[in-house]
């Protein structure tokens, strides 16, 4: 099979190695996204809540509260100047117990110290006002939340970048590599198998990003991070929807809680739960549902029995295990792996959508 050259090789089409793509086409490098799947953002990137985050929880000088609310900025902007649909709807987090009031206090505490300055604490009375059904003492407010529509906004990096003279390539599957003295050589399956020696390579393949590294002879093996799997189900809710806003109940341990967001079209998303997988499986347990019930009834009690129906599971790729601290997202260049021209993005979990734009430049950076 004849070696082709390429200057750099992004491997996923998911939403971050668009990002990344087309920040290094408008660089001015040669760029080739090569995508296992037959379609762009078959993973992570279609199975979300698809919100626009303020950048509230994340752990103070973490790179996820970093990027998140650097690239809720350019988001925004970059939405409003290619037309993507989205809508910057605004969140409500409400404390439906007055035991909850400190933890809501400390919520807006922590997101001023992110950069989010933004949060304005209401009343019970003024979340009522703005959404009449949902039960709380006490609320705050995230003006800058929203929800975007992942494919339009995935269709349009794809489109910038080719714009630049990127190619992205379907049903390449990554095979296997080896690190050489002048690039790193990759091998791709699929329909039409390709040899391509790279000058630079970013490993963006998401769900799959530690198993690529270790096909690639040459990175060190001690810097390549286990691959977890958590999955969340979400339930839909069939008519009109009872809700204008996100709403977020205040965060039980190990997540966000059972909230409810919107998509662009007004339907109404709860979710999601966390289950633990030991590899990539979307089937949908429908048996979930009471506990559902049970937690949106704590600021949604007006739900109907019934009223919930399946709609879609999705999964994060996690560095740690259940049970552990949740890990930052790994943005990992040759000063740690010693591989010339290589990043390896791990963990791009949420807000990878929100931060998008942020970690297409940090790697066109270090690619520069």
């Amino acid at each position: 099979m004849e070696l082709d050259k390429v200057d750099v090789a992004v491997i996923g089409a998911g939403v971050v190695g668009l990002a990344v793509a087309r920040a290094l086409a408008l660089a001015g490098r040669e760029v080739v996204v090569l995508e296992q799947e037959k379609l762009i953002g078959s993973h992570t990137s279609a199975r979300n809540s698809e919100v626009i985050h303020a950048g509230i929880y994340y752990p103070k000088g973490s790179l996820k509260a970093k990027l998140c609310v650097e690239g809720k900025h350019l988001l925004y902007d970059y939405c409003k100047a290619r037309d993507v649909h989205h809508n910057n709807i605004g969140k409500l987090i409400v404390a439906t117990r007055d035991e909850e009031l400190d933890a809501l206090a400390k919520i807006r505490e922590h997101a001023a110290q992110n950069g989010v300055t933004d949060l304005r604490p209401i009343s019970g009375a003024e979340v009522h006002s703005l959404e009449p059904l949902v039960k709380a003492v006490a609320g705050l407010w995230s003006p800058s939340t929203g929800i975007i529509d992942s494919h339009s906004y995935m269709s349009a990096l794809k489109a910038d970048a080719e714009a630049r003279g990127a190619s992205v390539v379907l049903a390449s599957e990554v095979v296997s590599g080896v690190v050489r003295d002048d690039g790193i050589e990759i091998s791709t399956g699929g329909p039409e198998p390709m040899r391509v020696l790279c000058k630079s390579v970013v490993n963006s393949a998401g769900l799959w990003a530690p198993l690529v590294a270790q096909k690639i002879a040459g990175i060190p093996k001690q810097t390549i991070p286990g691959a977890y799997f958590a999955k969340g189900h979400y339930f839909t809710m069939a008519g009109k929807s009872p809700f204008k806003h996100l709403v977020y109940p205040v965060p039980v341990p190990g997540g966000l809680g059972t909230h409810v967001t919107l998509d662009l079209a007004g339907q109404v998303r709860f979710g999601p739960d966390v289950s633990w997988l030991d590899g990539v499986d979307y089937s949908f347990d429908a048996s979930r549902v009471d506990s559902f019930y049970t937690s949106i009834r704590t600021y949604y009690p007006a739900l109907e029995d019934g009223a919930l129906v399946p709609g879609y599971t999705g999964i994060r790729p996690k560095l740690a295990p259940a049970g552990a601290p949740n890990a930052d997202f790994v943005i990992q260049g040759p000063a740690e792996h010693g591989v010339p021209g290589l990043v390896n993005l791990y963990g791009i979990e949420s807000p990878g959508l929100t931060a998008s734009l942020a970690i297409g430049k940090i790697v066109a950076s270090q690619l520069s």
